[in-house]
């Protein structure tokens, strides 16, 4: 037996004085209201109404069940209208989790999300460790690397290209590398990973296949902001990620260099729970994103452009 609905047909009939009028108000057959109630009366061990052919009146027992039934009923009936709507209003709170290291590159397109749905209430973490969206009670998740994988779905939006580059002062200054090999007599940077502690390898596409490097840096940070102002600010050689690097090198504050080199090994995604689960506010966030980022030609490098940059 449903007791909810037991409950909410025993309610209806108690209200109406009439167990016909209950049935037509809740959509069902005078037989299904009747045989509801009657398995009602016989969980409880109680019986509920006095029957008689025209009128049907409460016992004492079941003018105690309405008085405690009703508040109850209709708090959930609140309860599922307000999680219907939150299938159909572009409204409510929204969970986001990202990695610092995108920060930049992705907050423009957040922003740009918040100002079109002002009712959606954000919360944004910026979090360079992989976040679990059912632990960390998150909506979406956004990361660079490879697919996140834990049952969540994955979208890919963008490549991560990797780019050796410098700013035209630095390479007036002393040169521009050739070759791999002679990034060794060159100031470079470096970026500390912050999952592992550890300074990560510069990596090379050398005929068919990726070759790592240790680079020795002589500015090394745990940011991959604060790594590409310093490569900006002409310290040092850097191995930028695309979505740091594509912007200023068009505007001609940055040169790439060996881009016969360049690697396209991870990619941008954003990934969330199964799409029929999800409210309206959390469905139009990840369209958004998509329609906004999935191929966008502004966070890399095209091949033509890397040719021309090789000659």
């Amino acid at each position: 037996m449903n007791e909810v609905r037991a409950i909410s047909i025993f309610v209806r009939a108690a209200t109406l004085g009439n167990l016909r009028r209950a049935a037509i108000d809740q959509g069902i057959s005078p037989q299904a209201a009747s045989h509801a109630v009657m398995q009602l009366e016989k969980s409880l061990g109680v019986r509920l109404f006095h029957r008689t052919t025209r009128k049907l009146s409460l016992t004492e027992e079941g003018q105690r069940l309405l008085q405690n039934a009703e508040p109850a009923l209709a708090m959930l009936t609140s309860a599922i209208a307000d999680a219907r709507s939150a299938k159909e209003d572009i409204a409510g709170p929204l969970r986001i989790s990202a990695p610092k290291a995108l920060g930049r590159a992705l907050w423009p397109s957040v922003l740009e999300f918040a100002a079109l749905y002002p009712d959606v209430e954000l919360d944004v973490r910026f979090d360079d460790h992989f976040t679990d969206l059912v632990e960390e009670r998150a909506d979406v998740g956004l990361r660079g690397g490879s697919p996140p994988a834990g049952g969540a779905i994955a979208r890919r939006l963008v490549p991560i290209q990797l780019i050796v580059c410098a700013t035209p002062a630095y390479i007036a200054r002393h040169g521009a590398p050739r070759t791999v090999d002679e990034l060794s007599s060159h100031r470079c940077s470096g970026y500390r990973r912050a999952n592992t502690g550890k300074q990560a390898p510069w990596e090379f596409m050398i005929g068919d296949e990726i070759v790592y490097r240790e680079v020795a840096a002589t500015l090394c940070a745990n940011d991959i902001d604060a790594e590409t102002d310093a490569v900006l600010a002409g310290l040092a050689i850097g191995q930028l990620g695309s979505f740091s690097a594509v912007a200023p090198i068009r505007e001609g504050r940055l040169v790439p260099l060996l881009t016969r080199h360049v690697t396209q090994r991870e990619s941008i995604y954003i990934y969330y729970r199964h799409r029929t689960e999800q409210p309206l506010r959390v469905r139009t966030f990840i369209d958004f994103m998509v329609a906004k980022l999935a191929n966008n030609g502004d966070f890399f490098l095209s091949p033509a452009e890397l040719r021309a940059f090789s000659k």
